[in-house]
């Protein structure tokens, strides 16, 4: 092993800095997403709250990203770049941890933003309540058929179903 001067020891490391996320070549020219469309993705993070639903989250980013069209660059592009900036506090770290290189496409993202953030726990309940729902007694049909929409709504991957 080659010995070290006391320079190089106290040099700041220039290594493990990457990215999570990794961005696909882009064949675009003059492309930039604009500091407004970042303002509008930053308007509404996600900070991992307990009442924040993460399915909710990437519905709401879904559309705000699909009204942005860049010629020849993939709409999925855009959502890699963008995400990370609609993520705030402990959910923000999260995202910091996770291993540099490691999602690859979008649907890589979304897998594991979602099993961090709605764990399995949470779909076992939720698949609970659902499969023991019931109408209350002053509740019309109506309000009941609502209120069992909306726990569909809450875990996406449940609703299999095209009740909603």
């Amino acid at each position: 092993m080659a010995e070290r001067t006391m320079e190089e020891l106290f040099r700041a490391p220039t290594e493990g800095y990457g990215e999570a996320i990794v961005l696909p070549e882009i064949n675009a020219d003059h492309f930039e997403i604009k500091t407004n469309l970042l303002q509008l993705v930053q308007a509404k993070p996600f900070h991992g709250y307990e009442r924040e639903n993460p399915h909710a989250h990437i519905n709401s980013f879904k559309r705000i990203t699909s009204t942005l069209r860049f010629r020849d660059v993939p709409n999925d592009v855009i959502k890699l770049m963008m995400f990370p900036y609609s993520l705030e506090g402990n959910v923000r770290l999260w995202y910091e941890k996770e291993p540099p290189n490691s999602i690859l496409t979008w649907e890589d993202l979304v897998t594991k933003f979602v099993n961090q953030f709605f764990p399995h726990l949470k779909t076992t309940h939720l698949k609970n309540e659902i499969s023991r729902f019931t109408q209350k007694f002053e509740e019309t049909f109506s309000e009941a058929w609502e209120r069992f929409k909306e726990m569909l709504r809450a875990c996406p991957q449940l609703a299999v179903l095209s009740l909603v």
